[in-house]
């Protein structure tokens, strides 16, 4: 049976840069479309559109999480747009995460703990097969 396609929106923080690319890259080998930031922007761009267009035109909105992501200026933004927008949202916490940490929009979501990337990309698609 043929997976699902999506179009995902992976929101990380710079600290999980190589991670997301190699998530992304999985993905992608899995034949799913992927908005990842520093492959979609380009010189002059503006980030703030290029993020606004990158959320509009994703099914899935994946977002990294781990003790630093409360200090990521656009993070509170993409939650908001991708659940104002209905977009699901599937957080991806790293293994010391303290959930009372999270905000309360995304510890009421079921989450995936990140492994590899290519765990992580196997084990969230089958959650959306599912």
């Amino acid at each position: 049976m043929p997976e699902k396609k999506f179009s995902v929106f992976i929101s990380h923080p710079s600290s999980d840069q190589d991670w997301a690319k190699a998530f992304a890259e999985s993905l992608r080998q899995h034949g799913q479309q992927v908005w990842l930031d520093r492959e979609a922007l380009s010189a002059g761009d503006s980030i703030q559109h290029q993020i606004e267009t990158g959320l509009r035109e994703s099914n899935i909105i994946v977002l990294l999480w781990n003790p630093n992501s409360l200090y990521r200026s656009n993070l509170f933004f993409e939650i908001g747009a991708a659940m104002g927008m209905g977009k699901p949202v599937v957080p991806v916490l790293s293994k010391d995460m303290d959930l009372s940490t999270l905000p309360p929009a995304l510890r009421a979501r079921q989450y995936l703990i990140k492994g590899s990337p290519e765990a992580t990309a196997e084990q969230f698609l089958a959650g959306m097969a599912a």
